[in-house]
């Protein structure tokens, strides 16, 4: 193994600051105890920044010397707990640009009350179904995590909660995924 294998700040670090595509690439191709952090850190940014599938985790080779059930078990857990403390971050900026002068006034001057349509459909979802419509929403695949959780952000103060929604959301998107997977190379 070289050098360059073993430093993660010289391999990870530049992938992040692309435009994205290296940061995918980087989940394709992590291997061994790092590839959980790469996998971590991605979890974690699509929660509060990147529009991207959290799916493609489940592509991550990690090579851990242990069954692919627990690989697989391995890659599911640590996607969710990276995008339960995302949110918990995505959570608190949320929080803090409903609360923000400078924020508001530049929605206010679009003329489209953004705030107020995103409340008012996050309300509707919320009082319905509480931390469950998040969880639910969260498990559709294929649907920006990015986008849920901040719609959630506006109605929410608990951040516990709010994780465990979230976790429990990011896993079942992966253990239905991956079901849909199988159903797939089952009949084809």
């Amino acid at each position: 193994m070289t050098a360059e294998l073993l430093d993660p700040a010289s391999t990870l670090f530049p992938l992040l600051l692309e435009d994205g595509s290296g940061l995918k690439r980087a989940v394709k191709h992590a291997v061994g105890p790092l590839g959980l952090v790469i996998v971590f850190v991605y979890s974690f940014l699509i929660a509060v920044v990147l529009p991207f599938p959290s799916e493609i985790v489940l592509v991550a080779p990690l090579n851990l010397a242990v069954p692919e059930w627990v690989t697989t078990a391995l890659i599911i857990t640590v996607s969710g707990a990276g995008k339960a403390l995302g949110s918990v971050l995505a959570l608190s900026i949320g929080d803090k640009a409903i609360h923000s002068g400078p924020v508001m006034r530049a929605l206010d001057r679009v003329g489209i009350d953004v705030v107020s349509m995103s409340q008012r459909k996050t309300v509707q979802i919320a009082q319905r179904y509480g931390y469950l419509g998040l969880a639910a929403v969260l498990c559709v695949p294929g649907f920006p995590d990015t986008l849920s959780i901040y719609a959630f952000t506006v109605i929410e103060r608990d951040y516990l909660k709010f994780a465990v929604a979230t976790f429990l959301g990011s896993v079942g998107r992966l253990i239905i995924w991956l079901a849909g997977v199988e159903i797939v190379f089952l009949f084809f």
